[in-house]
C-alpha cells in the first residue's frame, strides 16, 4: 500500500546529509526516536510500516508519505521501494524494523533508518495517528485478537 500527500522535494545533494544530526548509530544502523522520525517524514522521508494487516488497518502513522509491507514479505517487496528517497522503517515496537533496516542496507539502500519503539512509542509520545474505529482490536491475548465489527457469532 502506498500513500503520498504533497511534500517537500529532496534533491540529490541534500540527500547525503538528510539524516545529519538525527538519531544514534549502532553497528552502522541509524536509529531514530519517534519525534525525530516524525520531523524527517515532514521533510520528505517515506515511512515503511512492516506491521501485520490487522494491526495496520486499525492504527496507522499519520505522515505525508508511507508504504506498507508485512515484515515477512520484505524480501520480495524491497525491489519496489524508492531508492531516491530516505526511508524510515517502522513496526509495532522496533524489533522487526531494525532487522528490516539491516536487510535493506545489505541490499544497497543507503538512506534507511530504524524507528526505535515503533508505533507503540510513537503513540506514547503523542504523535499523530490515523485510527479506524471499525478496526479496533479486542481479545485476551494476541492469538484471540479480532476487530470489534467482525466478531464471530
Amino acid at each position: 500500500m502506498y500513500n503520498a500527500k504533497p511534500q517537500n522535494v529532496i534533491n540529490f545533494f541534500s540527500m547525503v546529509d538528510f539524516y545529519s544530526g538525527y538519531g544514534f548509530t549502532i553497528n552502522n544502523t541509524l536509529h531514530l526516536s519517534p519525534r525525530e522520525a516524525f520531523e524527517l517524514c515532514q521533510k520528505g522521508a517515506v515511512l515503511l510500516d512492516l506491521r501485520l494487516d490487522l494491526l495496520f488497518n486499525n492504527k496507522r502513522f499519520d505522515v505525508p508519505e508511507f508504504l506498507h509491507c508485512v515484515y515477512d514479505e520484505i524480501g520480495d517487496y524491497y525491489h519496489h521501494l524508492p531508492t531516491n528517497k530516505p526511508i524510515i522503517v517502522a513496526d509495532a515496537v522496533g524489533i522487526h524494523s531494525k532487522e528490516a533496516t539491516e536487510f535493506l542496507m545489505k541490499k544497497g539502500f543507503t538512506l534507511v533508518a530504524n524507528l526505535v519503539g515503533g508505533i507503540h512509542d510513537w503513540e506514547r509520545d503523542g504523535l499523530p495517528l490515523i485510527i479506524d474505529p471499525d478496526e479496533t482490536m479486542t481479545g485476551g491475548c494476541m492469538c484471540q485478537l479480532r476487530t470489534w465489527g467482525k466478531r464471530k457469532k
